[in-house]
């Protein structure tokens, strides 16, 4: 029987997440399926990724063929470089603990390099957040100084409408008082 690791689309339209199952090659798509070994999740930033390591090995280790997405998913998991480190120790190239050695410390790097991405995009994501509030603040200054300069206007232009009046009274109260004369 060959068998496949493989994902199964679960979820509504646009919005689907996977488990990953291992099936044998000709069951369908969705359907019938040997053992679940994990899930991925590609809606949130980073995808998210819960695999059973163990699992996942021994069924990569006695032959299943992972599909594209599901080997992208190992290697990034190391299932796929543990396999590799073991096939070492099973020529006598090193033993299990140089073997476990390399892992962590391929594991420690590969943390660091997510680490580092993750506060790399937290900074952007700050500047970008900064930039914004400064440039609604110009916008919001530049906005005042426009309506600064508009009550200005119209202050003055009531000031001259009332000066006119007040000369316009001035005048018929004078033309009054000679007329009375």
């Amino acid at each position: 029987m060959a068998t496949k690791i493989r994902l199964q689309r679960h979820g509504r339209k646009g919005y689907a997440f996977y488990p990953i199952v291992v099936a044998d090659s000709r069951a369908p798509r969705d359907g019938r399926f040997i053992e679940r070994i994990g899930s991925y999740n590609p809606n949130t930033n980073p995808a998210t990724i819960s695999l059973d390591f163990d699992r996942a090995l021994y069924w990569v280790e006695v032959g299943a063929q992972p599909t594209d997405t599901v080997r992208s998913i190992l290697s990034k998991e190391g299932v796929l470089l543990m396999k590799h480190l073991r096939g070492g120790v099973k020529k006598g190239a090193f033993n299990e603990e140089e073997a476990q050695r390399r892992f962590d410390a391929w594991k420690q790097s590969r943390d660091k390099e997510a680490n580092a991405a993750q506060a790399k995009n937290a900074a952007k994501a700050a500047e970008d957040a900064k930039a914004r509030y400064e440039a609604e603040v110009e916008k919001n200054r530049i906005k005042g100084e426009a309506v600064a300069k508009k009550k200005a206007e119209k202050l003055a232009a009531e000031e001259a409408a009332a000066k006119a009046a007040n000369e316009a009274d001035g005048e018929n109260s004078e033309a009054a008082a000679q007329a009375a004369e």
